[in-house]
């Protein structure tokens, strides 16, 4: 149901208070031109004091979900105003199925950068950072099948490809879609078999920047999300058949 409580208490009440909304906005229980609940409805809800409420609310207005309209009410803001790239926007959107549509948006943004990232590190890593590269690579083929170890050693060899570029910005918008990267990664290397079919196109990617060719490790990296794309894609449950850009 939709208002059932999806996680026990933290501490923090109010961020608690906070996810339980949130998930609701994005998966759109509380759509977009919406007003949600009173203060008081939720409150007697959840069980929480007006205190947490406000606080909660003010987590979701800073990260674009909500504003207060005065005598209206809280209204969930429309998609163009959410931060997409805000952790816990990207973690409650993972956590509340996410559309083909939302995938494909987001591969879209892989696309703008990874491809152009690997064709930078290949020109500016340093011996260190393309060790770090190659040290990440191998530790996803010695990753053991259906632990952590699969998707950790996958964002680590993506994040050491950023940090070569050598760009603050690239390193920085790596940091910031990290957890969107993790929700990725979940989906796409669910299977044994579908996580070892992608290591030869990691070790290309690798291969590319480790020589210096920077157009060989772009196109390596975008036909490595290419497939990574579909497989997320057929993964999910039902139609799933968009109009893919990479």
């Amino acid at each position: 149901m939709a208002n059932q409580v999806r996680e026990s208490r933290p501490r923090s009440v109010h961020a608690w208070v906070a996810y339980e909304l949130g998930t609701r906005i994005v998966s759109g229980v509380y759509e977009p031109g919406e007003y949600i609940p009173n203060e008081a409805k939720i409150g007697e809800e959840l069980n929480v004091s007006r205190t947490a409420l406000r606080e909660a609310f003010k987590l979701l207005a800073a990260k674009g979900l909500i504003e207060s309209r005065p005598k209206l009410g809280t209204r969930v803001r429309s998609k163009d105003c959410w931060n997409m790239f805000d952790s816990d926007v990207l973690k409650w959107s993972f956590e509340s199925t996410p559309s083909p549509e939302f995938l494909r948006s987001l591969f879209e943004v892989r696309e703008v950068i990874e491809p152009n990232s690997a064709a930078l590190a290949a020109k500016r890593a340093t011996p260190e950072q393309i060790d770090e590269i190659e040290k990440a690579y191998y530790a996803m083929e010695e990753a053991e099948i259906g632990t952590e170890d699969v998707i950790l050693t996958d964002i680590d060899f993506h994040m050491a490809i950023l940090q070569a570029t050598n760009n603050e910005f690239m390193v920085s918008l790596g940091q910031s879609i990290k957890t969107a990267l993790k929700g990725l990664f979940r989906i796409s290397s669910s299977e044994e078999s579908e996580f070892v079919a992608s290591l030869p196109g990691h070790k290309a990617v690798f291969l590319g920047i480790r020589d210096g060719d920077s157009e060989r490790a772009r196109f390596e990296m975008k036909s490595l999300l290419s497939k990574s794309v579909h497989r997320a894609l057929d993964s999910l449950p039902g139609d799933s058949d968009v109009d893919v850009a990479v």
